[in-house]
């Protein structure tokens, strides 16, 4: 887990602590999705969801703190939070959950037409592979959100002040 903070600077709870797996909990649900009852795949995604709304409090939070007394205040919490909440929500959980449950998928459904492995063994395999395909697909996933927020919504902020302190990784 590479570090958000700038030196000196008290660690972000949610990015730079343990508190961060938190919003990977949908992907591990979607791993588990043919092992599993579907009411506790869709459990991981309340975890994942809570963990984004919680980053996005605590850095509208952090805006309203750095802007006290400004005139600017409302806007930067504004920004602040919704700058995260939708990067969060994409790089998090939407992207990310729909790229394993797919991967999960078709793994499943290619070894049951390439092999004759028993069901249960089949659908740990699955398992298996979505599991390991999490690491993977971070690094790519937030770089292509922060590309995307950065050639759309990120263009309707004002130009002339700071950029949110969102989950930026790059």
């Amino acid at each position: 887990m590479a570090p958000h903070t700038q030196e000196g600077a008290q660690p972000d709870l949610y990015r730079d602590t343990w508190v961060r797996y938190l919003g990977y909990a949908n992907e591990v649900g979607e791993s588990f999705r043919a092992l599993v009852p579907k009411a506790l795949v869709w459990a991981t995604y309340g975890v994942a969801t809570a963990y984004v709304t919680a980053d996005a409090a605590d850095k509208g939070r952090k805006a309203a703190e750095l802007n006290e007394g400004s005139r600017g205040r409302t806007k930067g919490v504004t920004v602040a939070v919704i700058d995260t909440f939708v990067w969060q929500a994409l790089a998090s959980v939407a992207i990310p959950g729909f790229t394993i449950n797919r991967l999960c998928a078709a793994s499943l459904y290619i070894m049951g037409r390439v092999t004759r492995w028993p069901l249960p063994a089949r659908k740990w395999a699955t398992t298996a592979i979505g599991l390991s395909a999490i690491p993977v697909i971070i690094t790519p996933i937030d770089r292509f959100v922060d590309i995307l927020l950065d050639s759309s919504l990120r263009k309707i902020y004002d130009t002339h002040s700071e950029k949110p302190d969102g989950p930026r990784t790059s």
